[in-house]
């Protein structure tokens, strides 16, 4: 009986112990862990970081077995031991959801200051649990002007007049130092930083970053961004020294064309605190205030965006950063309290750095001046390692291009001097970049040097600079042209991204013009990882924000003339939905819903029976045959009232998005008043009546859907027949442009805009190639060889509006485009045409690689496709469909991954999971 109860009770140990270990044997089974950790907008273990409440987001494997996420855990820390099993400050817990992106935070309140730690696992399809992630992490700024013990400081520099000109009048730059001496080992040290101007810092002779011209731009009424940095490794037991240079950069520099606007600039003040953690665990904070000197007469004597920068060598002051500096004749500061009619917040994007070198490609020398040419338009600074005499002093402009005779061509940058000058000190090579200017150019012309020598090409390497954002796509095609114009887009970009989106880079303005930005924003995000960039900007827009709900020409506004413009203002409602449906953050809509409602309620106070009186800018740079007005002719008030309904449409789109249903309903009702309104005052019988018939007037009402029943069939009609009038040519400007392939594509009009596109002669986008364009032109005639520059200055070769036309290359051509926003549910469907054979783009989502490649050959169409995980694509391939259709090189049976939807116009529609595939089909 003994033997068998323990026979009896040992079965069922047995099968308990069997039973535990299969259990826990399946819930260890793991697969590999989530990757590309991130927070926020697009954040990778930031310090100084802005957000106390911030989201989460990470991508699956591309590994065997992930296909797709049905459940995560999110763990958050205050020290890294407690992760994962310990978390202090929140555990998820297991989630049944596929969301990875945009997660929210929901723990304990965090503090400035804080350091955090995070790590993710998740389920896949099959219910399996991945490995936990790597551990990372995130340390916040200061975030309120309380946490600020210091006080701003800086001299009474003296505004003195700019060498070369008697009207532009400028701050010295200003040396500032301190001396400070610790008795104990430092464990950590951070330093927040900021200033009302431009700065560099540098601790005990070395720098503390490579950062250019923080801390950046912003509405300074407003908020002035911090910087956070992690000098630890710079400070030392006993005596150090801090030396910080300060220039008056966008704060206290001259912004714009107008000398009103400029002449009673504030002086630059400098905001410094440095707190130290010992290892013996006490803590120290050096501070900007009165202990602090300065001197204005260091080598720098001149230092302004549009104008350039002078610097004298024999004024130079070795060692003044470290110990080893005699300060006693140095000033004391001037002291200032922070107060909090100015917010002070961490920086909530990437501060500019010098991101490329391009070499000079060809040197011509004449007379004693040296003509450097790189070869491509770029915005940063030249280093130069030129020879010199003791004394002489070296002058370096700069251009775009160069007028036919081979002179420089500078009546484009207008009242901007862009002029370096370098006095040498002593004989020899000298080596120097400018600190705290930048400049847009493919030429630069030296003078002054030692002529004993011969230009050579290493005298010169072009510094590109902008903010410090990575390639988030690429394009390419068979096409030469049609690369080259992806090329002058990136560089477009690239050039006019240096902290704000500027309007040019070179002449009397590099501000944030808002239909600029609005019009290039989805080309944008597409080819750079500039969704924290954006971010940024439209709280500078909001703050920008007029009381009546207007928003300025310009943001920041440094314009100060309370006027706007349709089209311009709209960016408040057009840039936050774009980007909402790009990366599925639904924050971007929420950070910005009250300015979306500020400006329609604007919009609808300067409307008499809902049609607008809004004017000004119009279709800016409309294409005329008699070269007119910049404003175009199509109806400032048939663009206002456009605009008008498109933007209560957005809003509208927006509340229902954020679930706010009553808000929604005022905001669709008001966007159907106006747009029954618009038909009803500019249409009749699907034809522009009573105002100038223009292609971008056609654009605005069927891209914003403006027009019912009969009356929008037919002015898809009427579209086309001025379009044939134009020789099948575009004629719109900053407005229409980008609605052109948009209405075209939706109108099933595909070979028209290919037609448009591959134009060779004006207006087209290769003609500026045609022409030597390296990047966009702000005209589609700025220049030609026949009849050389178009004669007005306000000629930008460095402005990124027309390249616009990247969201319709990306999104159709090459064919891949979000169906869901953040591209959950992704379309893959090129549009192939002659005179293509190829075209392939690759693109970074939020959940990972999207790849589309198509070649033809001898009538069989290939395509390559890359679906990441957790996200599905409707894949459209071109075919004869009475013949077979390959899935990597057999005939395609439904499977669990890929599944045919159905057969239309002459196409395989397809369901497809995450994975790499290659699909071959027979054209007709």
């Amino acid at each position: 009986m003994l033997k068998k109860m323990n026979l009896k009770y040992f079965g069922c140990a047995l099968f308990a112990c069997v039973f535990l270990s299969y259990t826990s044997c399946k819930e260890q089974t793991t697969i590999a862990e989530a990757q590309k950790l991130t927070i926020s907008e697009g954040f990778e273990n930031p310090l100084g970081f802005y957000d106390k409440t911030p989201s989460f987001s990470w991508q699956l494997p591309v590994s065997e077995g992930v296909l797709s996420q049905s459940a995560y855990q999110i763990v958050v820390a205050s020290t890294p031991d407690l992760l994962p099993d310990n978390a202090d400050l929140w555990n998820s817990e297991k989630q049944q959801t596929a969301q990875s992106t945009w997660v929210k935070y929901a723990g304990t309140a965090l503090q400035s200051r804080q350091k955090v730690y995070w790590q993710v696992k998740y389920w896949n399809q099959d219910n399996e649990a991945s490995k936990w992630s790597e551990m990372n992490h995130f340390e916040l700024g200061l975030l309120t002007n309380n946490d600020w013990k210091a006080k701003w400081i800086g001299l009474d520099t003296k505004k003195e007049k700019l060498l070369g000109s008697q009207e532009n009048i400028v701050h010295r730059p200003q040396y500032l130092r301190k001396g400070f001496e610790l008795s104990n080992d430092v464990a950590s040290a951070r330093l927040y930083i900021t200033a009302k101007g431009v700065f560099d810092v540098a601790i005990n002779g070395e720098d503390v970053s490579d950062d250019v011209m923080p801390p950046g731009y912003t509405p300074y009424k407003e908020r002035i961004e911090t910087i956070t940095y992690d000098v630890t490794d710079v400070i030392e037991s006993g005596q150090n020294t801090i030396g910080v240079e300060l220039a008056a950069g966008w704060h206290s520099g001259r912004l714009g064309w107008e000398k009103e606007l400029w002449v009673d600039t504030e002086t630059p003040k400098m905001l410094f605190q440095l707190e130290l953690t010992m290892k013996d665990g006490s803590k120290e904070m050096i501070l900007s205030d009165d202990t602090w000197k300065g001197t204005t007469n260091g080598p720098t004597r001149i230092s302004e965006i549009y104008d350039g920068e002078t610097y004298d060598a024999n004024l130079e002051m070795p060692n003044w950063t470290t110990n080893n500096f005699n300060d006693k004749t140095w000033e004391s500061v001037n002291t200032f309290p922070v107060t909090n009619d100015i917010r002070l917040e961490p920086k909530r994007h990437t501060t500019v750095k010098t991101k490329i070198e391009l070499a000079t490609q060809e040197v011509v020398e004449k007379d004693g001046t040296a003509v450097f040419d790189l070869q491509q338009n770029m915005v940063g600074v030249p280093l130069l390692k030129v020879p010199m005499k003791k004394g002489q002093t070296l002058k370096i402009r700069f251009a775009e291009m160069l007028s036919p005779d081979g002179t420089f061509y500078t009546e484009n940058y207008r009242t901007a001097l862009s002029t370096n000058y370098y006095t040498a000190s002593e004989d020899g090579v000298i080596e120097w970049m400018p600190k705290f200017t930048f400049h847009g150019f493919q030429y630069l012309e030296l003078s002054g040097y030692d002529t004993s020598k011969t230009p050579s090409k290493d005298w010169v390497t072009g510094l590109v600079q902008y903010s410090d954002f990575e390639e988030n796509g690429t394009f390419t095609s068979s096409h030469e042209k049609l690369n080259q114009l992806q090329s002058n887009i990136v560089w477009g970009l690239r050039g006019n991204f240096f902290d704000i989106p500027t309007d040019c880079p070179q002449r009397d303005e590099r501000m944030g013009w808002t239909a600029d930005a609005q019009v290039f924003a989805p080309a944008s995000m597409f080819n750079a990882d500039v969704y924290k960039f954006w971010a940024s900007w439209m709280q500078s827009v909001g703050e920008s924000q007029y009381d009546n709900g207007a928003v300025p020409w310009v943001v920041p506004d440094v314009l100060f003339n309370n006027k706007v413009s349709a089209g311009w203002g709209d960016a408040c409602t057009i840039i936050p939905w774009k980007i909402y449906q790009r990366t599925g953050d639904k924050k971007i809509l929420e950070e910005n819903f009250e300015t979306m409602k500020g400006w329609v309620k604007y919009h609808e106070s300067v409307t008499k029976n809902y049609i607008s009186s809004m004017g000004f800018f119009a279709d800016w740079l409309q294409p005329l045959p008699e070269n007119d007005s910049p404003k175009g002719d199509t109806s400032h008030s048939l663009i206002g009232t456009a605009f008008f309904a498109h933007s209560a449409n957005l809003t509208a789109k927006t509340a229902k998005t954020l679930g706010k249903t009553e808000e929604f309903e005022k905001y669709n009702a008001i966007y159907k008043t106006v747009a029954n309104a618009f038909e009803n005052k500019f249409f009749e019988k699907g034809k522009v009546k009573d105002v100038a018939e223009t292609q971008t007037s056609y654009l605005l009402a069927l891209a914003f859907d403006l027009l019912s029943g009969d009356n929008n069939a037919n002015a898809k009609k009427h579209l086309l027949r001025k379009i044939a009038e134009a020789d099948n040519h575009l004629r719109t400007g900053f407005l229409g442009t980008p609605l052109l392939s948009e209405v075209l594509d939706a109108t099933g009009e595909i070979d028209l805009m290919y037609k448009i596109l591959f134009n060779e002669t004006y207006p087209s986008w290769f003609y500026s190639i045609n022409q030597g364009a390296t990047t966009i032109w702000e005209r589609w005639n700025s220049y030609s060889k026949k009849d050389g520059f178009n004669p007005m200055k306000m000629n930008s070769l460095n402005h990124y509006a027309y390249g616009a036309i990247g969201e319709w290359m990306y999104e159709r051509i090459a064919g891949i485009a979000p169906l869901e926003p953040g591209y959950k549910t992704i379309s893959i469907a090129p549009q192939v045409r002659q005179p293509l054979t190829s075209a392939s783009a690759n693109l970074n989502s939020p959940y990972g690689k999207i790849s589309s490649s198509w070649r033809i050959a001898d009538n069989d169409f290939k395509l390559e496709v890359v679906v990441p995980p957790n996200t599905t694509a409707k894949v459209v391939i071109p075919a004869d469909t009475k013949q077979s259709l390959l899935l990597n090189g057999t005939t395609l049976e439904d499977n669990s991954n890929v599944k045919l939807v159905n057969t239309e116009k002459d196409t395989f529609v397809l369901e497809v999971q995450a994975g790499s595939y290659e699909f071959q089909s027979k054209l007709k």
